[in-house]
């Protein structure tokens, strides 16, 4: 089912031009330990201004959107959600254009499944993530990637996470390595 839909996911993002990456949980099952989702994140290399645009890709998938107003909606959250109706897969598409998002999709894995290839985000950029969404659950995601990946660009993860912390006045670089701790 999942599958099935990333697959025209990815067909519909790339014949619209939008770059993108697969985050959350459909990206920890890539890397970490397989674990009930429910959902699909799609991180989009555009801002707000592109929404028209991803409207149409929606229209295209046969997606419903969740919320009234979109365009309010977007513009306070950042995020479309949106539903498959007939397997009931919700589908976040999160706009974006900061200059670290625009880097992680560029350095977004190429993923095959079946014929099509679909974009993930790195080891390195799911951790990011998932390190600053800051949750129980995202925390331990984080121990499953590393621990089934232990090569991983450790110097990547805490320069982007000091640079957050900076930011947001967080201590995310804490937390990461508190996690790192906890596994070696």
């Amino acid at each position: 089912m999942f599958e099935r839909l990333l697959k025209k996911i990815a067909l519909q993002l790339k014949k619209a031009s939008i770059p993108y990456m697969i985050i959350g949980g459909q990206a920890v099952l890539l890397y970490g330990e397989p674990r009930l989702t429910r959902d699909i994140d799609v991180t989009l290399g555009i801002g707000v201004n592109g929404l028209e645009k991803v409207r149409k890709v929606i229209e295209a998938l046969g997606l419903k959107i969740l919320v009234k107003n979109g365009e309010e909606f977007v513009e306070r959250n950042m995020v479309l959600p949106t539903l498959e109706e007939k397997s009931g897969i919700r589908v976040d598409f999160i706009f974006s254009f900061s200059p670290y998002e625009r880097q992680a999709i560029d350095k977004a894995k190429d993923i095959k499944l079946g014929k099509a290839i679909v974009k993930f985000a790195s080891l390195e950029d799911v951790v990011i993530h998932k390190v600053i969404a800051g949750r129980a659950r995202d925390l331990e995601d984080v121990k499953s990637i590393l621990l089934k990946n232990p090569k991983y660009d450790s110097d990547y993860i805490e320069r982007w996470l000091e640079g957050f912390n900076k930011s947001l006045e967080e201590n995310f670089l804490k937390v990461f390595r508190g996690v790192k701790g906890e596994i070696a």
